[in-house]
Formats: C-alpha cells, structure tokens, sequence
C-alpha cells in the first residue's frame, strides 16, 4: 500500500534541533501541527494580501525580506494579514538568520497556537538543508516480505512465498562476494522522481533467520563488506515453485515488469526446482540486467540472427551457421 508519513512539529525540532540551528521562540501550544509536505513555502505574497496560493500543512520561513515587509505595514493591517495566513491551517513559522519576531506575528501564533521557530542559518541554506530532510521523512513507503542484495552493484529485490529458499539463496549470493541489504523484510522508500530505496528494519538489521541454524547475524560472521545499510532497487527476482503446468520464459525476449509504489521495475520469474543452483542463476541474471542497462539485449540479438540466418536461406537457399 503506498503511504505518506506525516510529522509533527515536535518531532522536526527534537531531530533537527542541532543542525538546523533552531529555538522555539512562541505558539509551544502548537508544536503537535502536523507537517504532511516536504516543500516549504515563503509567504511573501500572502502578506501583500494574496492569500490563494497558502498551502496547509506546510512550513511556512520567512526571512529579511518577509519581517522587513511586515514592519513596514500598520498594525490593523499586520495583525489582518497574519490572522489570515494563521487560519490557513499552516505547520508552523521559522525564522532564519536569527531574526526577531514582530509582536504581531507572535500574538497571533499564540491565539492560533501556531509554533514559531527561530534558526541561526541563512535563509538559503536552511532551506536547501530542510528540504533535503523533510523529501527523506515525507518520501512515499511501504515494506515488502523478501530479500535485497547488492549484486554486482545492483540492488536485486527477491521475493517468493515463506519457506521457498530466499535466505538460503542469499546466504549463497553472500558467500559468493555480494551483499546483504535485508532478510524478511523490506522497507522501501520512494525518492523522487523515481528511484525505489530498499533497507532493513532497525530490529533485524544484518539478520537472517535460516531455519535449522537460527539466526545469525550476517556482519558479524562475514563483516561490514558483506552488509550494506541501504541500496537503489533495480531488479526483481520472483521466486516460485516449478509448475509443469506453466510454459516458462525460454528466450528472454518478453520484458516483465511489476510496480512498486508507482515505479516499474524490471521482473523475472523464476522457477526453482531441486537442481537449480539460484543463487548463481540469479548471480547470472545481475549481470544480463547490467548488458540490458548499457544497450546489449542477448535474447534480441541471437533473435536477430536467427531472423537473418532465415532470411538469407530463404533468399539464397544457403543453409548456414547461426554462430557466423
């Protein structure tokens, strides 16, 4: 299910506090607004008395330019303005570079306890910094059962019912010189415009559970080379239990995809059948993802010739080798 987080005034304060430089200045009775856009908004024009483009639940900065200009208006007018972006629903206020509060600004936080935030930094640079934070916090997720691995330098997302053999592939992958991300389960997180994020639950980070064995932690035994914290996802391997009743991929000329929060990524379904080592064949199937992603489709081109060699002896008559 895709899902947008929310977050709390408190709850920016008590994480940003020390990098953003910031003091609750007024308006503590609103520190439980919710902050449910990662975009902040300056609210010059909503002061000029444009108030159509004041978006809420939004931070609202204002800087030298925004105090300058409310210190320029009368009082009836400044405390009509501000009661007017208060009831718009607004997250809270941060002033930057230290700037003092108008006496207007703070009665009116206090009445529609809104809280009001003071920060040591540029405008510039909080923003670019708040930004930053607030696309992170505030990025679309959800968590899937599964395995991610670093392959190769690909994220590969590997799914399957309970008890098909994922952790057990993985191990073998890990083994191999590759890299956990999780066992079991999987967060994942949109960052815009497209790239899916995968990591592992704080509880279980670096854990696998094999069944027989228990759980083990995978950067003690391996170390940190055999761990990563987090990866782009670019692949995933579907794992299911061969079916004869099922025609399966021969060729790889049919491109599967599956969407996940909105992004399609690139699917192979992949039977597993006592035999089968998976974890070479999805080893193998990391590198033809890297061929596709450079230009070179394998399946297209042996088709290609086939397609020529066909061509030519139904033109010639030659009966030639497809290997030429």
């Amino acid at each position: 299910m895709l899902t947008r987080r929310y977050l709390t005034v408190q709850e920016l304060f008590d994480e940003q506090a020390e990098r953003l430089k910031l003091v609750i200045i007024a308006g503590k009775d609103g520190l439980n607004r919710k902050i449910k856009s990662p975009r902040i908004q300056k609210p010059g024009l909503a002061m000029a008395g444009y108030f159509a483009q004041i978006r809420a639940e939004r931070i609202q900065v204002l800087g030298n330019t925004e105090i300058s200009f409310l210190q320029t208006l009368s009082h009836a007018r400044c405390q009509e303005v501000l009661d007017a972006i208060c009831r718009a629903s607004i997250s809270c206020f941060i002033l930057t570079k230290k700037l003092s509060p108008p006496p207007e600004l703070t009665r009116q936080c206090n009445k529609h306890k809104i809280a009001v935030l003071q920060s040591a930094l540029q405008s510039s640079v909080f923003i670019r910094q708040i930004s930053t934070y607030m696309e992170e916090k505030l990025a679309a997720q959800t968590s899937i059962h599964g395995v991610l691995m670093d392959i190769y330098g690909r994220g590969v997302l590997v799914l399957g019912k309970s008890s098909i053999g994922k952790s057990e592939c993985a191990l073998d992958l890990i083994v191999r010189g590759h890299r956990l991300v999780s066992d079991d389960m999987v967060n994942i997180k949109l960052v815009p415009p497209d790239v899916l994020i995968g990591s592992g639950p704080d509880l279980i980070r670096y854990h696998m559970e094999l069944r027989g064995l228990g759980i083990i932690n995978i950067k003690d035994l391996f170390g940190v080379a055999a761990v990563r914290y987090r990866k782009k996802i670019e692949l995933v391997v579907m794992m299911e239990e061969w079916k004869t009743s099922i025609e399966y991929e021969r060729l790889g000329l049919d491109e599967r995809t599956t969407r996940i929060l909105g992004i399609d990524l690139p699917l192979i379904k992949m039977p597993v059948a006592p035999g089968r080592n998976m974890a070479i064949i999805i080893e193998v199937a990391a590198r033809n993802q890297l061929l596709k992603e450079s230009g070179y489709y394998s399946a297209r081109d042996f088709d290609r010739k086939v397609g020529d060699q066909l061509t030519k002896k139904a033109l010639t008559g030659y009966e030639g080798d497809i290997r030429e």
